[in-house]
């Protein structure tokens, strides 16, 4: 890897990159680092001014936080018109994946989206992909069945997945490593605000208009992010590089090839089919061997979409497994408490989703204010309090009485988010300030990309240990011809005359059991999150210095610097 041992070279941390023992990175002037286009950062002597003013920034954090808010609703508010699409369509044995697809988009395309804003810029990245989002706005939103929608929302999965990694790049190259848990608390805020209104925007645009008006709504949201993207953001000028950039694309339709069918083999395994079918298998082993070919082709490219750099420094890949873990957990509180409030607890749709929501509530106050404990004793050591909190806290949520009290869980998820909030930012601030301009955006999606893949690993592990946990239960119940998994447990509970007192009893406690072990199991998820931490992530992660990098600009910075 490149780079020189520069001693002045003072971190956050408050020790110098040299001093880690780990892979540094101290050069002040990006493009110069493993794996990165030469070039392709600038070399810093010709950079605009860093920008400090409230008044260049503001419109540009806009279009970052209107951007963002269009891939964060995007989830919450289409679950809450299902019923009215599936009326209107049809297709309800496939229409989960209208989630799935998206996701699937997103994901594989992070890398391809990180390595092309490194090497063509940031801007054009994002124009792309909130204009394809749009275009895939637009298509849903005219969609004639349940096929083409599914195809519609993967289009729209394209251009999100631009959204999320440009943007937090974005955000890394805006504000220096000071300032920075301002704005990530602010996009933090976004998905938070996102988690509550989406339902309710979604529920009423449903029941009072037309489903269709949920894609419709995209558009003077993306149009405002668009125009204040073109108009404010600008980006340092570049030398030509000495050679024409290079897209691996061979690589990238690799990644998005394996990506797609491990993602599907996830999504589907155990609901579409059985886990040991032919289907099942057949896409286990075909993901393994394009995996195979993936890492072939990537060490043979010249600039490849997921270089050798991410998995070899210890900093990126202890954040990259502790993130993957992240994604994992979170799997518990957003698709599991929701049936737990609701079966269990015997709460309404709204209830059950504010019992939830109050995590999102403190997980931004506390990444807010983490700049404050970092600073003091290290991105690693805040990142690895955070995570040891958020283990107790999921091993307290089976302790909880049955049949219980709101309250009680409601209190859990809000000291979740607290923890949570300790956890997550500090590590993408902090991998985010190790590296330069021109490698920022392979990093941030590099992060992204395995919170995704957990997620989607979550998913599949945690549905099928809640099934497990309920089919066992039911195989010695005390009456017969109850339901055999937990979505049609959740619906036989919200109809009280379906089921004698018994029965229904009887099924809740089941449910309790079920989610008690999926809680079991995302601890364990923060438990290999914190192992990745102390056994693998540095002392102290190597920030590189930022004063003489590229900063990207707002309009009024450039003004004010011209005059």
């Amino acid at each position: 890897m490149s780079g020189t041992d520069d001693k002045s070279d003072v971190g956050a941390d408050g020790t110098r990159a040299s001093d880690t023992g780990a892979d540094t990175n101290t050069n002040a002037g990006p493009g110069t680092g493993a794996g990165s286009t030469p070039g392709a950062g600038g070399n810093g002597t010709n950079a605009p001014p860093a920008l400090t003013t409230p008044r260049g920034r503001r419109p540009v954090v806009a279009a970052l936080m209107l951007g963002m808010a269009l891939a964060a609703i995007d989830g919450t508010i289409v679950s809450t018109a299902v019923p009215q699409i599936v009326g209107d369509l049809g297709g309800f044995t496939v229409f989960s994946w209208l989630f799935s697809g998206y996701l699937l988009a997103v994901t594989v395309t992070l890398p391809l989206y990180g390595k092309l804003s490194d090497t063509f810029g940031r801007k054009p990245v994002l124009i792309a992909g909130i204009i394809l989002f749009l275009i895939g706005s637009v298509l849903c939103a005219a969609a004639w069945n349940m096929a083409a929608l599914i195809a519609f929302r993967i289009v729209q999965g394209l251009g999100g997945g631009a959204l999320q990694g440009t943007v937090q790049t974005i955000a890394a190259d805006l504000y220096p490593l000071k300032e920075r848990p301002r704005i990530q608390a602010k996009l933090s805020t976004v998905w938070a605000t996102s988690a509550v209104a989406g339902p309710v925007v979604g529920g009423l645009l449903a029941g009072y208009a037309d489903w269709r008006w949920i894609f419709l709504i995209n558009l003077p949201v993306g149009a405002v992010a668009l125009w204040l993207v073109v108009r404010h953001l600008h980006e340092p000028s570049r030398p030509r590089p000495a050679t024409r950039p290079r897209v691996d694309w061979a690589g990238a339709l690799a990644v998005f090839a394996t990506g797609a069918l491990l993602l599907t083999a996830l999504v589907q395994g155990g609901v579409a089919w059985p886990w040991l079918s032919t289907p099942s298998l057949g896409l286990f082993g075909a993901s393994a061997v394009l995996a195979a070919l993936t890492v072939v082709i990537e060490r043979r490219a010249a600039e490849p979409i997921i270089p050798g750099w991410v998995w070899r420094r210890r900093t990126i890949a202890s954040v990259n497994l502790a993130l993957g873990a992240l994604g994992l957990l979170m799997v518990a509180p957003t698709v599991f408490l929701p049936t737990y409030a609701q079966s269990v607890l015997g709460l309404g749709p709204i209830a059950a989703g504010f019992v939830l929501s109050v995590m999102t509530l403190s997980w931004p106050v506390t990444a807010a204010l983490s700049d404050r404990v970092y600073n003091r004793i290290g991105f690693r050591l805040t990142a690895i309090i955070g995570i040891g909190a958020a283990l107790l806290i999921l091993l307290a949520f089976p302790l909880l009485p049955y049949p219980g009290e709101p309250w009680h869980p409601a209190l859990l998820m809000l000291l979740l988010g607290a923890a949570l909030g300790l956890f997550q930012l500090p590590l993408i601030v902090g991998v985010q300030s190790t590296v330069g301009w021109a490698e920022r955006g392979t990093t941030t999606a590099s992060v992204l990309f395995c919170r995704q893949v957990g997620q989607s690993i979550g998913a599949a592990l945690f549905g099928a240990v809640a099934n497990g946990v309920l089919a066992a239960r039911l195989l010695d119940a005390p009456v017969t011809g109850l339901p055999d998994d937990l979505d049609a447990v959740a619906r036989a509970l919200e109809d009280p005359g379906a089921l004698s007192a018994a029965a229904t009893d009887y099924l809740r406690r089941a449910v309790d059991s079920a989610v008690d072990h999926v809680y079991i199991g995302a601890a364990g998820a923060a438990a290999l999150a914190l192992l990745a931490l102390i056994t693998l992530a540095p002392r102290r992660f190597p920030v590189i210095t930022e004063t003489t990098a590229p900063r990207v600009t707002g309009a009024a910075d450039r003004q004010d610097a011209s005059s």
